[in-house]
C-alpha cells in the first residue's frame, strides 16, 4: 500500500517490482490504512502481510493479527501496534520513502531512477544523496524532473486516479521512456496536468486573510491544489503559518495544507490547536509542511478558534 504522490508511487513501484506477485493498493483521496473502509477491504482480501509506504506512522495496527512493515519518513504520530517501522524521520539528510524502499530492497540498480523520482518529488533533490547524483548522471536531470511533474499530476485531479502514473512506473525502465508517449498512460497524465493547471490559475487569484501569525487561503476546488497554493504563498509570507484550506476537495470535509518559511513547528502548531473530534487525518507530515483534514463541524471549531470565524461552513 502506498500514497499517491510521486514519492509514494515510486516507493510502491520499487517494492512491487522487487516482490513479484504482491498485490498493490494505492491509497487515495481521504484514505489512510487506518480508516475503517480500508480496514474492511483488507479484512476481505486477508493478506498474509502488509507493507505500507509513505502513509505515515500512526497509532494502532493496520489490520490486527497481520504482520506489517511501515516504510516512511514523516513525523510519527503514534505507535503502529506490532508493525516493523523503517523510518527516515530524524535522519540528516532525511531519506524519502522511495529511497528507503530502494535501500530495503537491496538498492537494485535498474530501479535507481525510481528512487530519484521520490527524492525530487519530496524536494530532497539537493540533499546530497549519492543515488540522486548517480541518477542525474545516468538519466538526466531534466528528464527526471519532467517525469516527476507528470507522475504527480493525476493525484491532484478531481478524480485523484493515480493508476496511470503507477502503471508507467511499473512498466517503464527510464524517465525518458515514461515521457516518450510510447505508452497510452502518458497522454492521460498530460491531460491531468492540464486539468490541474486550470484549477491552479483560478486558485492563484484568491488572496490570503492574515490574522496574527496565520495566513488563511480559502479554496473551493475538487482538485488537490491546496498544497501547491500553500507552498507558493510560503515564500511571500515567510513569517506566517500559511494554511490553504479546500472545502470542495471531498464532500463533508475540509482538507488543508500548511507551510511555513519561519521557525514554527507545524506538528506542534496543530497539536496545540487540535479541535475536539479530530481524527488521524489531522496534523500529520513534517515540521515545516503539515496539514490534514477535518469534518465540517470540527473544521468550524478549529477555524473559529484560529481567528477566522467567517470561514465556518454552514
Amino acid at each position: 500500500m502506498g500514497h499517491f504522490d510521486a514519492d509514494g508511487l515510486a516507493a510502491l513501484a520499487i517494492l512491487a517490482r522487487s516482490l513479484p506477485g504482491s498485490e498493490i493498493r494505492v491509497v487515495g483521496k481521504g484514505e489512510t490504512p487506518w480508516t475503517d473502509h480500508v480496514r474492511t477491504e483488507l479484512e476481505q482480501c486477508q493478506p498474509s502481510a502488509i507493507v505500507a509506504t509513505d502513509l505515515g506512522v500512526r497509532e494502532g495496527d493496520i489490520l490486527p493479527g497481520t504482520p506489517a512493515c511501515l516504510i516512511d519518513h514523516h513525523v510519527p504520530t503514534g505507535t503502529p501496534g506490532e508493525a516493523l517501522v523503517i523510518s527516515g524521520h530524524g535522519c540528516e539528510p532525511e531519506p524519502t520513502s522511495a529511497l528507503l524502499a530502494f535501500w530495503a530492497c537491496g538498492s537494485p540498480d535498474d530501479l535507481l531512477w525510481l528512487a530519484a523520482i521520490g527524492l525530487i518529488g519530496d524536494m530532497a533533490e539537493e540533499k546530497g544523496f549519492s543515488e540522486m547524483a548517480a541518477a542525474q548522471q545516468r538519466y538526466g536531470k531534466t528528464a527526471l524532473r519532467n517525469a516527476v511533474s507528470l507522475i504527480n499530476a493525476p493525484r491532484r485531479t478531481a478524480s485523484a486516479d493515480a493508476s496511470p502514473a503507477l502503471a508507467l512506473l511499473m512498466k517503464c525502465d527510464s524517465p525518458k521512456e515514461l515521457l516518450s508517449g510510447a505508452n497510452p498512460e502518458t497522454a492521460q497524465l498530460v491531460a491531468a496536468k492540464e486539468e490541474v493547471k486550470a484549477a491552479m490559475d483560478d486558485a492563484k487569484r484568491v488572496a490570503p486573510k492574515v490574522r496574527g501569525d496565520v495566513a488563511l487561503i480559502a479554496l473551493d476546488s475538487p482538485c488537490q491544489i491546496h498544497p501547491l497554493i500553500a507552498q507558493q504563498w510560503r515564500t511571500r509570507l515567510r513569517d506566517k503559518v500559511v494554511i490553504a484550506a479546500n472545502k470542495a476537495y471531498r464532500p463533508g470535509w475540509v482538507h488543508f495544507a500548511a507551510r511555513t518559511g519561519g521557525t514554527q513547528d507545524l506538528i506542534r502548531f496543530f497539536a496545540d490547536r487540535r479541535p475536539e473530534g479530530a481524527g488521524t487525518e489531522y496534523g500529520s507530515g513534517h515540521r515545516a509542511a503539515s496539514g490534514g483534514a477535518l469534518r465540517i463541524p470540527e473544521w468550524n471549531r478549529f477555524v473559529a478558534a484560529l481567528g477566522f470565524p467567517e470561514e465556518q461552513i454552514a
